[in-house]
């Protein structure tokens, strides 16, 4: 059991460390405006409603990333149930994915990530279990 609830909460980190890690790049590539930052909702909203469609890809892919890898290691530390550490490093995601959608201007195409979130956990736990 214990074992269990430290590989979700080490799949978890390093999920977010490859969902930071994917976003960052996105900012070396489509750089944020002078004085705007992560913290200053205006401006990141006024950041935000410029991104060409490639950088909503990459955060799709920072996002997706984040429950697949961090599904994969929870499976990879976990001896007696992979799938499941893997669905619920996935699902919390997936909720933090609903937050970050809900309060930022997103296209609205980008919802279709929401379900994504629980594929790529569970596609990162039956590699696992292979």
């Amino acid at each position: 059991m214990l074992r269990n609830i430290c590989a979700v909460i080490l799949g978890l980190i390093a999920g977010m460390v490859f969902n930071m890690l994917i976003v960052m790049l996105s900012t070396v590539l489509y750089p944020m405006p002078e004085g705007v930052g992560f913290n200053d909702r205006e401006g990141l909203a006024a950041y935000i409603e410029t991104l060409p469609f490639t950088a909503f890809l990459m955060v799709m892919l920072a996002h997706l990333g984040q429950a697949f890898v961090g599904g994969w290691l929870a499976a990879i530390i976990s001896r007696n149930a992979p799938m499941l550490v893997a669905m619920i490093v996935g699902s919390l995601s997936m909720i933090a994915g609903i937050y970050n959608l809900s309060t930022m201007p997103v296209p609205a195409w980008m919802w279709v990530e929401v379900p994504l979130y629980l594929l790529a956990a569970y596609i990162a736990a039956k590699i696992t279990l292979r």
